[in-house]
């Protein structure tokens, strides 16, 4: 990641603080992103929580998304290419 100057955020009234868009971009955060909160004497370090399966997920979802198909068409389509996969590999039977 990139560095960038320091910012600064406000802190909400419900306690929440909304991370300025340019370091979501840099840190490859989306809503609904999990992070992690560390103190570390009288600072606070935040890193985004890579949880493996949840991100697949979500880029799957995009993935989805912008190629306007749905899930079931997508398996059928790993399904079609699977048996054409094993067709060249080990020959028709």
């Amino acid at each position: 990641m990139e560095t960038t100057k320091t910012v600064t955020a406000e802190i909400k009234a419900r306690g929440q603080l909304t991370i300025p868009k340019k370091i979501r971009e840099m840190s490859n955060m989306e809503e609904g992103s999990v992070v992690s909160i560390v103190p570390v004497g009288d600072s606070l370090v935040i890193t985004p929580q890579r949880i493996e399966l949840d991100e697949a997920r979500r880029q799957l979802k995009k993935l989805l998304k912008a190629s306007h198909l749905t899930i079931g068409e997508l398996i059928e389509g790993l399904k079609e290419r699977r048996q054409e996969l094993f067709r060249e590999t080990y020959g028709t039977k």
